[in-house]
């Protein structure tokens, strides 16, 4: 299993649209946390896949053709630190 997470700047006055259509599990499954921010990014998701090319898939693919989104930044997350 593969974790990433994704900060998201999204245009003025879309943040409700992006966030609901990111937040429906049927269009997204791999999106298994959003949350709104306040600052520099806007929306921050946790994504759960198989693999780290299929994180990518989902940021690409998915987040980044979903109206409103602007840039993303995406961070993959690691497990060296708990062994």
């Amino acid at each position: 299993m593969a974790i990433g997470f994704a900060l998201l700047s999204i245009s003025p006055l879309h943040e409700k649209a992006v966030y609901e259509t990111l937040n429906d599990k049927d269009k997204i499954p791999e999106i298994v946390e959003i949350h709104p921010l306040f600052g520099e990014f806007d929306i921050l998701v946790k994504i759960e896949c198989n693999d780290i090319d299929s994180i990518g898939d989902v940021v690409i693919n998915k987040i980044r053709s979903t109206k409103g989104v602007l840039d993303t930044k995406t961070l993959i997350g690691t497990k060296s630190l708990s062994g």
